[in-house]
């Protein structure tokens, strides 16, 4: 082949690389609208299963029952969370007047400190709130939740102190309350007390410390002295074992290093991310669909329960390490949550319109090892998933 036929060849590859790139990216485009019409129209039927007083939980397919808690559950700012991200991107106002309601139903929680979620409770729902709508009422109660979560710190410890003390636990803390600390660190750079973002930052040290194994997996809990800081054991609650790796809390330890990265410019911390990136995207037991077992762990596989849950969220925090890094490393994270967002929205764990109680997601996983909300929609799922659709359109289309 002489020069001139070799160049000949090379631009043709070259534009069909372009071409098939761009219509690849046409694809996720109109997935993400679709999605995002779908979850309006799933959301629209969901309001009509909800109790006023309540936030939505999930369904139990078997019974057709629908399931509901009262506001200082844990999981209940991700409904309104929820309806402003599919208003960001529909305009539809019976969204958002739903998820006005939905605020002033959990808005008592800003001094709730029975536990240490109130991140998921009131900056996933207030926090998305603010962002797209600017309302400074939604600001204020954003700083008044960040106040109630700190009077969980334990300075002692150095961490917060995740549930109360009980039978099982003196001082736990959960890898899930990583989760939380961006609540406090946006309070510090949004008006709030200086001292939020100094809690967040040494929580996170501290958990980098005792909460991780060589492999870099998570423990779940690990049981503090809080007079001491001294380690009881390393345990876990919704894990196949103590010594698992429970997949939903290898997302929340991922997604949690990445925000605090966004926030500090703490390189340890986008190290972690990168390390916690690969167990989990190079782990023998991760599926061909990339959608997690309930626990790398879990016995039965390849029978084992799934957690869509936990694929949501690895998915969005993988497009957010994307962000924070190049070449073919960001590659790889962006084109393995591409996969994990393809996957959620394919048959096998996408709801049909008018079905799953108005939830997106089929197949998620709560707590197997107590027998609760296994095989299920869950509504934090559904949150996560829509961030992610969110993320890859603002920031890879």
């Amino acid at each position: 082949m002489d020069k001139q036929s070799m160049y000949r060849t090379l631009l043709t590859i070259g534009l069909h690389l372009i071409v098939a790139q761009a219509g690849a990216q046409e694809d996720m485009a109109r997935l993400i609208k679709e999605n995002f019409a779908f979850a309006d129209s799933q959301y629209q039927y969901m309001m009509k299963q909800l109790p006023p007083d309540k936030m939505p939980q999930s369904y139990d397919e078997k019974n057709k029952k629908f399931i509901a808690y009262q506001r200082t559950w844990w999981c209940t700012g991700f409904y309104p969370g929820s309806l402003w991200y599919i208003y960001e991107q529909t305009g539809d106002p019976v969204i958002k007047n739903e998820a006005e309601r939905a605020l002033k139903v959990i808005e008592p929680n800003k001094t709730y400190t029975g536990n240490h979620d109130l991140g998921f409770m009131m900056y996933c729902s207030f926090g998305n709130a603010y962002r797209i709508t600017k309302n400074g009422s939604y600001k204020n109660i954003i700083i008044q939740s960040a106040a109630a979560l700190a009077s969980r710190y334990r300075p002692r410890a150095k961490v917060i102190q995740s549930w109360n003390t009980n039978q099982y636990f003196k001082g736990p803390v959960i890898i899930d309350n990583m989760m939380n600390l961006e609540l406090l660190y946006w309070t510090s750079l949004n008006g709030g007390d200086a001292k939020y973002k100094e809690i967040a930052v040494t929580h996170s040290n501290t958990t980098l410390q005792h909460h991780f194994r060589p492999d870099f997996s998570s423990f779940h809990v690990i049981d503090y002295n809080m007079e001491t800081g001294d380690v009881i054991r390393k345990a876990t609650w919704q894990g196949a074992a103590d010594c698992s790796a429970w997949s939903r809390g290898q997302g929340w330890g991922l997604y949690g290093y990445v925000m605090m990265y966004r926030f500090s410019k703490d390189k340890r911390y986008l190290d972690q991310a990168r390390k916690v990136a690969g167990f989990i995207l190079n782990h023998v037991n991760l599926p061909k669909d990339k959608i997690p077992y309930w626990d790398f762990d879990a016995p039965y596989i390849p029978h084992a329960k799934r957690d869509a849950s936990a694929g949501a969220v690895i998915a969005s925090a993988l497009l957010e390490l994307g962000q924070y890094t190049k070449g073919a490393e960001k590659e790889g994270y962006v084109s393995n949550a591409k996969d994990m967002i393809i996957s959620l929205s394919g048959e096998k764990y996408k709801a049909k319109v008018g079905e799953n109680g108005g939830f997106l997601l089929k197949h998620s996983t709560g707590a197997l090892p107590s027998n609760s909300e296994v095989d299920v929609p869950l509504i934090y799922a559904d949150y996560y998933y829509l961030e992610a659709l969110k993320r890859y359109k603002d920031w890879y289309l």
